[in-house]
C-alpha cells in the first residue's frame, strides 16, 4: 500500500528536497502551505503536479487538524518555522508562535486525528548556542543565543514530552547548518554564492559581510533530508544529531567561493557592522556518531563540493536572467 506523508514547510529548501525524496520512494505527498499574497512555489514548481497542497498555518490549530484529517498521513514532517535567526530578534514573539507553540499545535492535531502517524520535528544546532562542550552530541546541554534558538528548544522538548507522555512516535533531528542552491538569499552561504556570481559577471563590485570568524558545521541539504526519512523508518522513536563533524569559518566559505571563480576575496569583501548579531554563536560542530551507527547515515557531499554547486547554480541563474 502506498505510504502517505504530510510536510509542513514544503515550499522551503528542506521541504522541497524531502518532497522529491518521498516521491522517488513512491509516497503520496501532501504539503501544508499558508494562504498569503506572496506564496512562492519556485522550489516545488517542477513537482507541483505530483503533490497535493493543503491550506494550513502553524498559528491555527483547526487548519492543522483539517490537513491531517484530509491527508491521513503515515508520516508527518514539521519543517515549517520562522527560521532566519536575525529576524528572530526583530520578530521575537512571532518566532515563538511559529517555531515553538506551532510544534504543539501540530502534535495536538496528530493526537486528535492520527495518533499512529510517525512525526519528525526539525530541531536545530542553534539550540546549543553558547556551547557547553565541543563537539555537540544528543546529550549536550542547550544554551540558545537567539529567540529562534530558544523557540527551537521549546519545540524539541515538547516533542520529547509528547513521545513520553502519549506514546507518539515522535523524533527530533538536531540538524546542523545545511545548505544548497535553494537556500534563501538572506542566509550567509547563499548571500556569498550569489554575491560571488554577481561580482564574477560584473553585476556587482563588493560583498558586504559581518563576522568572518564565526564557525559552522555546513552540510548539503539533500543529504540531511535523507536522515529525516531514515529516523521515521526505525523501530523506535529517538533524537539524532545530523552533522558533518567538520567546521569551517565564514572566511573559509568566502575564500572557497571566490577561489572557485578565480577571484581574490580580499579585493571584494567589505566588513559591515550592521551584519553582526547581538549575540553571536561562535563554534558549532556536531558529532553524528549515533546517526551513523543507528541510521547508517553518512553525508555524501563535501564542503568544497557544496560551495561549488551553489556558486555554479547562481552563475547559471544570473546568466539566464541577463539573457532574458
Amino acid at each position: 500500500m502506498q505510504k502517505r506523508a504530510l510536510i509542513t514547510g514544503i515550499t522551503g529548501q528542506d521541504g522541497s528536497y524531502l518532497a522529491e525524496l518521498l516521491l522517488e520512494k513512491g509516497y503520496d505527498v501532501f504539503g501544508v502551505t499558508r494562504r498569503s499574497s506572496t506564496n512562492s512555489f519556485d522550489r516545488i514548481e517542477h513537482i507541483i503536479d505530483r503533490i497535493t497542497l493543503l491550506s494550513g498555518d502553524l498559528l491555527d490549530e483547526h487548519s492543522l487538524v483539517a490537513a491531517v484529517r484530509e491527508s491521513q498521513p503515515d508520516e508527518i514532517y514539521n519543517l515549517a518555522a520562522q527560521s532566519f535567526v536575525p529576524t528572530s530578534w526583530s520578530q521575537a514573539v512571532l518566532t515563538a508562535e511559529f517555531t515553538a507553540v506551532g510544534v504543539t499545535r501540530v502534535l495536538e492535531a496528530i493526537r486528535a486525528v492520527k495518533p499512529d502517524a510517525r512525526f519528525y520535528q526539525a530541531s536545530s544546532s542553534e539550540m546549543f548556542g553558547k556551547v557547553i562542550e565541543t563537539p555537540q552530541t544528543e546529550k549536550t546541554p542547550f544554551y540558545p543565543r537567539s529567540p529562534y534558538g530558544v523557540a527551537k528548544v521549546y519545540g524539541h522538548w515538547i516533542t520529547v514530552n509528547y513521545r513520553e507522555s502519549y506514546g507518539l512516535f515522535a523524533c527530533s533531528g538536531i540538524l546542523f547548518n545545511h545548505e544548497s542552491a535553494r537556500r534563501g538569499l538572506e542566509f550567509v552561504t547563499r548571500k556569498v554564492s550569489d554575491g560571488v556570481a554577481r561580482i564574477k559577471l560584473g553585476l556587482a563590485k563588493e560583498l558586504r559581510m559581518g563576522n568572518l570568524d564565526a564557525q559552522r558545521d555546513w552540510g548539503y541539504a539533500p543529504d540531511y533530508v535523507r536522515a529525516m526519512w531514515l529516523m521515521l523508518q526505525q523501530p523506535d522513536a529517538d533524537d539524532y544529531v545530523i552533522s558533518t563533524g567538520r567546521t569551517h569559518s565564514v572566511q573559509q566559505l568566502v575564500e572557497t567561493a571566490f577561489g572557485h571563480v578565480g577571484l581574490d576575496w580580499h579585493e571584494h569583501v567589505v566588513i559591515d557592522p550592521k551584519f553582526i548579531r547581538p549575540a553571536e554563536v561562535d563554534m558549532l560542530i556536531g558529532d553524528a556518531t549515533k546517526a551513523r551507527t543507528k541510521l547508517g547515515w553518512e553525508p555524501q557531499v563535501t564542503f568544497e563540493e557544496l560551495v561549488a554547486i551553489m556558486v555554479d547554480t547562481d552563475l547559471a541563474r544570473l546568466k539566464q536572467q541577463h539573457r532574458a
